[in-house]
C-alpha cells in the first residue's frame, strides 16, 4: 500500500514576503496542494504573503474561518479541512497549510494537527512570530538577563491581566483589537502606560507605530500589539 505524501504546517511570517524562512519557501514552492486560512469574505492574508512564490499550478484549497469569538474554534471547519487534504495526500499529492506568523504560537493550524497527524507525517516549520516582528519594528528588545516574558490575550478579564501584568517584567498585549480602552486602562492604573509601545500591522505596508499614551481609540484593528517592559525598557 502506497505511503501518504507528507504534510506540512508551514509559518509564514507576520506579513512581509521577505521574512518567510529559506525551507518554508522550499516547501511552499514545492508542494503540489497549498491550503489556507480565510475569512468568512475576502481574501487569504497567509496567501498574499507568498503569492509571488506560488506556481499557479498547485492546487489550492481555502480554509473559511468565521472569526465570530463564539464559533471559535470552529471545529466543524477544521475536520472538513482535514478530510479535503486527506483525500489529497491519499492520492499521493503533498499538502502545505499555510499559517500566519508561526503555526504553534496562537495559530489556527494547532487545531488541525492532531487529526492531520492520523493521516500520515506532519512536520512543522516555524516562522517568524508578530511578536518578534513587532519588538524588531518598535526597536524594542524583549527580555534581557532573568527577565520574565508574559504574552497576555487582551481578551481576558481585567482582574486576570491584572495578575499576569504584576508577575511580569515585558507583558505582550495580543488579540487588542475592541479590548484597546480595557488594556490602556490596567496600564494606566499600574502606573506602565508612559513605557507602552502599539504597533498594528508589523511588518506591512500599512504598519502603524506609536506610544500607546498617544492612540486616542479605544479599539484596534485585529493585527496590533502593545509591548510594555516594566523598567521602561530591557536594557
Amino acid at each position: 500500500m502506497t505511503e501518504p505524501a507528507k504534510i506540512w504546517g508551514v509559518g509564514v511570517g507576520p506579513g512581509d514576503p521577505e521574512l518567510l524562512t529559506l525551507k518554508a519557501h522550499r516547501i511552499i514552492t514545492n508542494a503540489d496542494v497549498i491550503a489556507y486560512p480565510a475569512p468568512s469574505e475576502g481574501d487569504s492574508l497567509a496567501r498574499s504573503i507568498v503569492a509571488d512564490y506560488l506556481s499557479g499550478a498547485q492546487k489550492e484549497i481555502v480554509i473559511r474561518i468565521s472569526m465570530d469569538p463564539a464559533r471559535f474554534p470552529p471545529r466543524d471547519v477544521y475536520d472538513q479541512a482535514v478530510e479535503e487534504i486527506g483525500r489529497h495526500t491519499a492520492s499521493g499529492q503533498s499538502v502545505a497549510i499555510l499559517c500566519e506568523g508561526d503555526p504553534f504560537f496562537y495559530g489556527s493550524f494547532m487545531y488541525m494537527f492532531e487529526k492531520l497527524a492520523q493521516l500520515g507525517p506532519v512536520e512543522v516549520i516555524p516562522g517568524v512570530s508578530s511578536m518578534m516582528a513587532s519588538a524588531a519594528a518598535l526597536q524594542t528588545p524583549l527580555a534581557s538577563r532573568n527577565d520574565v516574558i508574559c504574552v497576555i490575550p487582551a481578551t481576558l478579564e481585567t482582574d486576570d491581566i491584572q495578575t499576569r501584568l504584576d508577575a511580569a517584567d515585558m507583558a505582550v498585549f495580543i488579540k487588542v483589537g475592541r479590548h484597546l480602552a480595557k488594556i490602556k486602562a490596567v496600564l494606566q492604573k499600574a502606573g506602565l502606560l508612559e513605557f507602552a509601545h502599539y504597533i498594528e500591522r508589523a511588518t506591512m505596508m500599512e504598519e502603524q507605530r506609536s506610544p500607546l499614551s498617544e492612540i486616542r481609540s479605544d479599539t484596534a484593528p485585529y493585527f496590533s500589539m502593545i509591548l510594555v517592559h516594566r523598567r521602561g525598557k530591557a536594557l
